[in-house]
C-alpha cells in the first residue's frame, strides 16, 4: 500500500515537469511504439532509481524516455529496408500516409516494382503498353499544369511552381511518372490500358477461340475487367472480364494494320496459328485460332504426306462445323497478304504459334 501511494505522489510531482514534455505526438501513434507498459515500466524504474540512489537525475529520466520511446524510424536503414520490402502495396500506401519521412521512403520505386511486376507483369510485355502510360503521363502533367495555371500566364506558372515545388510537413509530391503512380492508377481503373480479350461479347459464338484488341481497366472490386472495343460506329463495351480472357497483344501491330507474315515457308499440317480476319474493310483485325489442314488431294498419312511443299495452305478452323464456309480457307504460302469478300470476310497476317503454354491457352478456351 505504501509503494502504491509513493507511486501515485511520484506520478503527480513528474507531471508538474518534462515528463509530458517528451511524449510522442498521439497523432502520430503509428510512428512510435509508446505503450501504457512502458509507461509504467518507466514509473517503476524511477522510483527505484529514488529509492536506491536519492535523488533524480533529469538526465536518467530522458535516457529511460528515450528507450523506452522507439520509432521505426530509430532503426537502422537496412532492417527498416527489410520491413518495407516485406510490406503489400496496401501496407506501403498506409504507411507512406504516416509521416514526411515515410512517405518518401515508402513511394521509391524500387519497392514498387516487384508489386508491378507480380500482379500486373502479363500486360507489361510489348511497346503497347508503355507507349500508353506515357501518353498517360504526358496529358496528366498538361492537365496538373493547366489546372494550376488556370489561365494566368506568367502569374499562373508560378502558382503552379509553388504548389509543386513546396512541400508541407505532412506530405511529398507524387510523381506522376513513378512506379507506385503506375501501379496505383491500374489498380484504381483509372489508367486504360492496351489489351486483347479472349472471346469477346462474353463467349459470343461469332467470337468462339479469337482475340481482339481492347482498351481495358480494372475493377478492384470485382476483381474484373471493362473492355471497350475498337469498332464501326458506336463503340462495344464489355464488363466483368476476367484475368483468365485477358492477354497482352501478341503483337506490335495496330489492328488496323496489316501483321507481316514471316512463318509461311514453315507451315506444315499440325502447326497451330493465328490469323488475322476481318469482316470488311472498315472493321479492325481480330486474331483467331486454327491449325494446319491436309490438301484435299492427301490422305493425311504423314509418311507420305508432301502438304508442305505446296504452294497453297489450308488453313482450318475446327471450332465450325464439317461444310461451314468458315470451316476452311486456301492462301498462297509464296505472296499471301490480305484474300477474302465481303460476304466471307478478309483474311491477312499470320503467326504462327511455337510457345506450348500459348497452344494450351488456346485449347483450355
Amino acid at each position: 500500500m505504501l509503494f502504491f501511494l509513493l507511486s501515485c505522489f511520484s506520478f503527480i510531482i513528474l507531471s508538474k515537469f518534462s515528463l509530458f514534455k517528451t511524449l510522442p505526438n498521439w497523432n502520430n501513434l503509428k510512428m512510435g511504439i509508446f505503450s501504457f507498459q512502458s509507461f509504467f515500466k518507466h514509473m517503476l524504474k524511477t522510483n527505484m532509481i529514488k529509492q536506491e540512489n536519492g535523488n533524480f537525475s533529469s538526465k536518467t529520466e530522458e535516457a529511460l524516455l528515450e528507450k523506452d520511446n522507439l520509432s521505426l524510424l530509430d532503426l537502422p536503414d537496412l532492417p527498416l529496408e527489410c520491413i518495407l520490402e516485406k510490406l503489400s502495396p496496401s501496407g506501403l500506401a498506409s504507411m507512406s500516409r504516416v509521416c514526411r519521412s515515410f512517405r518518401v521512403m515508402c513511394t521509391q520505386d524500387h519497392l514498387w516494382v516487384k508489386h508491378l511486376n507480380q500482379k500486373w507483369g502479363k500486360f507489361l510485355m510489348g511497346e503497347s503498353m508503355l507507349e500508353e502510360w506515357k501518353k498517360y503521363i504526358d496529358v496528366k502533367k498538361k492537365q496538373s499544369l493547366k489546372d494550376y495555371c488556370n489561365g494566368k500566364g506568367y502569374f499562373g506558372l508560378f502558382t503552379w511552381w509553388k504548389k509543386n515545388g513546396k512541400l508541407n510537413e505532412s506530405s511529398v509530391f507524387l510523381p506522376v511518372d513513378s512506379i507506385m503512380s503506375w501501379y496505383l492508377s491500374l489498380e484504381s481503373g483509372k489508367f486504360s490500358f492496351p489489351a486483347q480479350v479472349y472471346n469477346r461479347e462474353n463467349g459470343n459464338i461469332g467470337f468462339l477461340l479469337s482475340c481482339y484488341d481492347a482498351k481495358v481497366s480494372y475493377d478492384s472490386h470485382t476483381d474484373s475487367f471493362k473492355a471497350r472495343y475498337a469498332s464501326q460506329g458506336r463503340p462495344t463495351i464489355e464488363e466483368n472480364i476476367k484475368w483468365e480472357r485477358l492477354r497482352s497483344p501478341a503483337v506490335d501491330t495496330s489492328p488496323y494494320d496489316l501483321h507481316v507474315s514471316d512463318c509461311l515457308t514453315d507451315l506444315q499440317p499440325g502447326d497451330y496459328f493465328e490469323v488475322q480476319w476481318r469482316k470488311s474493310k472498315e472493321f479492325p483485325y481480330g486474331w483467331w485460332f486454327g491449325v494446319v489442314g491436309h490438301l484435299e488431294s492427301c490422305d493425311g498419312n504423314k509418311l507420305y504426306c508432301h502438304c508442305h511443299h505446296s504452294d497453297s495452305v489450308i488453313l482450318e478452323f475446327r471450332q465450325y462445323n464439317l461444310g461451314s464456309r468458315w470451316r476452311e480457307v486456301v492462301i498462297d504460302r509464296r505472296d499471301h497478304r490480305e484474300t477474302g469478300n465481303e460476304a466471307n470476310g478478309f483474311y491477312a497476317g499470320i503467326r504462327k504459334l511455337y510457345d506450348d503454354k500459348e497452344i494450351a491457352t488456346w485449347k483450355s478456351l
